[in-house]
């Protein structure tokens, strides 16, 4: 028995030195770390926003609220057609913006008439939300709505019973349309609306007039614990800070928001000038989301039919988006009748092609590598995880060792020109830094270098590059942990649209003149002008006929000048004067893009003015004129 008793003590002692070597313990979590829901959203990557409402009738960017809901009559409408083409080019979501500024509900809600049962559409008796919903789910898709906190139609709107009725509609989406993947809140609050007839400006404390954080979002929290919540400053994800689609050269997905002068941070007025970036070592995971119209505005214009982004446009922000790690979220507009215009179909196809072709075959498949330092003999941080196409498994050096190198051998040579790198964020974004080097000639020599990797990151190099001998230095100020090494050749195709429907043409310059004086020349960092002026209004001599007109906001990124409300007047003596039309440019602050403004017919008159009815700052700016006949 005592033989026994010893053996046995023999054999315990013995085993647990023998496992503590075979097996190292995984690296402390480091930082702020992303939820369930979080990483999920990190591996959808991409998914789409759809505006579809009485706007996209009225040939509008914001829909005043006053539309009678009478034109909401798509006669073909086919949500299948629109999740079809996104989902052929490899987007995994659709989101329906189910109330825009308008007020306009494409769900028959309780909260108001303004919806969809008080249109001829389907007698009154459809669900357009629910189309989106079953159309997502048909192509393998994941679903979401958009509800916006500003309503210019809803005449409690600045009142405390709105509020209410706005989270009974928040209610209503969250419980009724199957599981969400985002519940997606505009930064769009208060100003000039209809308000049911009253047709007035109203002004709301955006910081505590919508209970975010105690009333609001915890009712998304219940109903759809999965589902992200987008706002200008999270909390699940944060708003780029544009709309162009690009996430910053450097963007961490932890982030610390901001107020302006001290105040609290909430959604339409925050300080946006790290959204870009974020913040490294931030309080809260909260990755930046790139929404980026397909077209030049969020709603259906027939004059931009031939300005449809093209594949290599999408290409260019798929990698400053999803290849900075962030989320590409892209705006597609279908037309009146209720579909996507073939060029916004053509488009979409080309670029999940361009996509699959690019990332389908890693050219570093079969490469074997060596690391400066190995955590131990296990398998869980081997160097062979960076080539598994798993995001979770990953490389780790050993204890307190932060700047390992890794040298990798392909199979053969290989000619590349995206290099893919991820970290397994379940640990926290760790590394600050990478370079790239190739071995050329017997010396190393750097090809490439990134920030903030997270859980992903595509480095585009200048021009292909053949190489069979790699070199990765890696730089944290903790142990990293590696998950994956991919090299990528970008495929490319010829490409043109098919079809135009618009038929204008910009007038050459000579045929108008700008009669004003007193205008000052502003040049940004891409040597790009915009002009300043004193009055608040630009009068043209005009040699030919005209049917549009096209503003350009300065480009420098500046909002200082930026005409928001005009008015366009016609002449024949510089004199007598004939209002022709008045509006408000849409959404301009955010998406500084041409502004065109169509007369319905070709006017002939002798002189133009344009007036600045409001504008951002003390002086009205203009980058370019144009004239369209």
């Amino acid at each position: 028995m005592f033989f026994m008793k010893l053996n046995l003590k023999f054999i315990f002692l013995g085993l647990f030195p023998l496992l503590g070597m075979a097996q190292e313990n995984a690296p402390k979590p480091y930082g702020v770390l992303p939820s369930d829901r979080q990483l999920k959203w990190h591996e959808m990557e991409m998914y789409c926003l759809i505006h579809y409402t009485p706007t996209t009738f009225q040939d509008k960017e914001w829909g005043y609220g006053d539309a009678d809901p009478i034109i909401f009559n798509p006669k073909h409408f086919d949500a299948n057609q629109i999740a079809h083409a996104a989902a052929k080019a490899g987007f995994k979501g659709l989101i329906s913006v189910a109330k825009h500024h308008d007020g306009f509900c494409l769900w028959p809600t309780a909260t108001t008439n303004y919806s969809v049962a008080s249109s001829p559409w389907e007698n009154g008796k459809g669900d357009m939300v629910r189309e989106f919903m079953q159309a997502s789910h048909n192509n393998n898709m994941e679903f979401g709505v958009y509800l916006s906190a500003w309503d210019r139609n809803d005449t409690r709107y600045g009142s405390d019973a709105y509020p209410e009725a706005y989270r009974i509609q928040l209610k209503e989406l969250m419980t009724n349309y199957g599981p969400l993947f985002t519940s997606w809140h505009d930064g769009a609050n208060g100003g000039d609306g209809y308000y049911g007839g009253l047709n007035e400006k109203r002004t709301i404390d955006r910081s505590s007039y919508y209970g975010w954080e105690d009333k609001t979002w915890p009712i998304v929290r219940e109903l759809q614990p999965m589902a992200m919540i987008f706002s200008d400053v999270g909390p699940d994800m944060r708003w780029v800070g544009n709309e162009h689609g690009f996430a910053g050269e450097t963007s961490w997905a932890t982030f610390t928001p901001k107020g302006i002068d001290g105040r609290k941070p909430v959604p339409g007025d925050s300080d946006y000038e790290e959204s870009p970036y974020g913040t490294r070592g931030g309080e809260y995971w909260i990755p930046a989301e790139c929404d980026v119209p397909q077209r030049l505005g969020w709603f259906y214009h027939q004059n931009q039919d031939d300005k449809v982004k093209t594949p290599n446009q999408l290409f260019e922000i798929y990698l400053k988006s999803v290849g900075r790690g962030a989320n590409m979220n892209l705006g597609l507009a279908p037309m009146p009748d209720g579909y996507l215009h073939p060029n916004d179909v053509k488009s979409l196809e080309y670029f999940g092609r361009k996509v699959n072709e690019t990332f389908h075959i890693n050219l570093a498949k079969g490469a074997t590598a060596k690391a400066s330092s190995v955590r131990g003999d296990s398998k869980e941080f081997a160097i062979q995880n960076i080539f598994d196409n798993d995001r979770y498994s990953y490389y780790a050096p050993a204890d307190s060792i932060f700047t390992p190198s890794i040298e990798i051998n392909l199979e053969d040579n290989q000619e590349f020109d995206i290099i893919r790198l991820r970290e397994n964020i379940k640990l926290g974004q760790r590394l600050d830094s990478v370079q790239v080097e190739m071995f050329d000639n017997g010396d190393w020599v750097k090809i490439a270098s990134a920030t903030s990797i997270g859980a992903n990151r595509l480095i585009k190099l200048s021009q292909p590059i053949i190489a069979n001998r790699l070199r990765l230095n890696l730089f944290a100020p903790v142990e990293p942990t590696l998950s994956d090494f991919g090299l990528f050749k970008e495929f490319d195709e010829d490409f043109s649209f098919d079809t135009s429907s618009d038929k204008r043409e910009r007038l050459n310059n000579s045929l108008y003149s700008l009669l004003n004086a007193g205008m000052t020349v502003v040049t940004d960092d891409n040597s790009q002008s915009s002009g300043s002026f004193n009055s608040k209004d630009l009068v043209f001599e005009l040699k030919a006929p005209v049917s549009a007109i096209g503003y350009l906001p300065r480009q420098d990124k500046q909002l200082q000048g930026i005409v928001l409300k005009y008015e366009i007047l016609v002449s024949n003596d510089n004199k007598s004067w004939k209002s022709i039309k008045a509006g408000e440019f849409s959404n301009i602050k955010a998406n500084p893009v041409e502004q065109i403004v169509d007369f319905g017919e070709s006017l002939n008159y002798k002189f133009l003015k344009l007036v600045a009815k409001e504008f951002v700052g003390d002086k009205m700016t203009v980058a370019e004129v144009y004239f369209y006949n």
